[in-house]
């Protein structure tokens, strides 16, 4: 891919779609604003993915709060194993995972043709059990800090990714709770309460869209990896033996789903787990490849019955679905499809950038930077402009604009010439331009410009809606 990180960065800022958090204090490592565009763009993507999750009759969805009871999380397991393998470098007190470094190391070899070298520590690495395995990969293979260029390393210890935080007014250790690592264990929880008030029966489905925190070790690539995110997780919950079945179905129907968003098939891969979790039957990665390479956008994971169990186990609650014909009772299998909405965003802006070269009024070219999102994700669907200021073409733009705000996300601009204005839209992805002249003023016709083809057409301003549906439906 050509685009580069820093030409989506740069964007990002300049058109308000992605701010540095608290940029004004010098900004928060790993957390990010969304800007006026980015959370037109994020919802329009949050939508997408509620209305083909949940427009069905087998999925309903939840909000469950970010707390929960702290035993939740010892059930889930991510009080005892929810760490990354950390390493510093004494002289530039610098902090990484040691995979992450290690696996940084093998491609620089790569880049540099030393396959051979980097393949003996591809397989080192796909061989670890223990912390001192990692000390041990990094020590005899002299694996450099980026920062100081020395190998002055401490031990490799484990890092709890949880946030800490209390309820109440003493910070006691009973009051102690977390912010939620994943959405997935508020939707293990409520199982029985929406199995029963929702009147759902297995094969059916959860699905929930919300923040998840993780102190990530160090944040990186924009919005790849942060320590606030967004997810959007369904958990479905299936009769033991048709597990497979329904996870071939879903792998199938979320790939389908980032096609749809627009995404380049040809930037999607499918990437099956060499190793799977203990407690998984299948599993497997959606990536896309970002300008700094592939990298997850979601997980489709066979989990068989161990949420469920587990929280069963420590709650000594009863977590079955019991058929009233058979008599049948069972503890239910999941299969769980986990998107990061905030790394679709970044995915959707990314395939989306062109910088491509258009001709001129007078002959000659220009080069223009264009957003191509499908136009039903736009922040702005149709931008409205009155040629001039003046011969009542504003006042007809603006009614033009009015109108159309009743069904469109519309942008007003007087601001330039008209070229001008073409520019900045295309530049944020609006897909639709309609200039008002001197002509809509006297037979009510306007023109409606096209952003990918830049093709104009003249209609009657009462017929602008239905068009715009039309071709937003194409």
């Amino acid at each position: 891919m050509s685009t580069s990180l820093d030409a989506i960065l740069s964007l990002s800022k300049r058109k308000g779609f992605v701010f540095q958090s608290s940029e004004i204090y010098g900004g928060l490592n790993g957390c990010w604003d969304f800007g006026p565009l980015g959370v037109e763009l994020l919802r329009n993507i949050k939508e997408s993915w509620w209305k083909h999750m949940t427009y069905r009759p087998d999925v309903v969805g939840i909000d469950a709060a970010i707390l929960m009871h702290p035993r939740t999380w010892e059930a889930s397991g991510h009080v005892q194993q929810f760490s990354d393998p950390m390493i510093d470098n004494k002289t530039s007190k610098a902090r990484y995972r040691a995979d992450n470094l290690i696996e940084e190391h093998i491609a620089r070899l790569e880049s540099k043709g030393k396959t051979e070298q980097a393949s003996v520590i591809a397989a080192r690495l796909a061989s670890v059990q223990t912390n001192e395995d990692f000390h041990s990969i990094i020590m005899e293979f002299e694996i450099k800090d980026p920062v100081s260029g020395t190998t002055d390393w401490t031990e490799v210890r484990n890092f709890n990714l949880m946030f800490e935080t209390h309820v109440g007014p003493v910070a006691s250790g009973d009051a102690k709770v977390f912010l939620r690592p994943e959405t997935a264990q508020g939707i293990f929880v409520n199982f029985k309460n929406v199995m029963e008030s929702a009147r759902m029966k297995p094969p059916f489905g959860i699905a929930q869209i919300g923040k998840s925190f993780r102190n990530e070790i160090n944040t990186k690539n924009f919005l790849f990896r942060t320590r606030e995110f967004e997810q959007m997780e369904m958990q479905f919950f299936v009769p033991p033996g048709t597990e497979g079945e329904w996870f071939e179905y879903w792998r199938a129907e979320r790939w389908n789903w980032f096609t749809r968003l627009g995404i380049d098939a040809d930037h999607l891969r499918r990437k099956p787990h060499d190793k799977l979790a203990h407690y998984a039957a299948a599993a497997e990665d959606i990536e896309y490849l970002f300008p700094f390479g592939w990298g997850e956008v979601e997980g489709i994971h066979s989990r068989t019955d161990f949420d469920l169990q587990r929280h069963q186990e420590f709650s000594g609650k009863k977590l079955e679905y019991v058929d009233t014909a058979t008599k049948d009772r069972y503890v239910p299998y999941v299969i769980e499809t986990a998107v990061g909405a905030t790394r679709t965003f970044m995915a959707v802006l990314c395939d989306a950038y062109r910088e491509e070269e258009v001709g001129t009024a007078d002959g000659g070219t220009e080069t223009r930077t264009v957003l191509q999102f499908a136009p039903s994700l736009a922040p702005t669907t149709v931008a409205v402009f009155p040629l001039v200021n003046k011969d009542g073409m504003p006042e007809a733009a603006q009614a033009i604009c009015q109108s159309l705000q009743q069904s469109f996300r519309v942008d007003y601009d007087t601001s330039g010439a008209i070229g001008r204005r073409y520019r900045r839209q295309d530049e944020v992805g609006t897909p639709f331009c309609v200039t008002v002249d001197g002509e809509t003023v006297s037979d009510g016709t306007v023109t409606l410009r096209d952003r990918d083809t830049m093709q104009q057409v003249r209609l009657t301003a009462d017929a602008l809606e239905a068009e715009i549906r039309r071709r937003l439906q194409a």
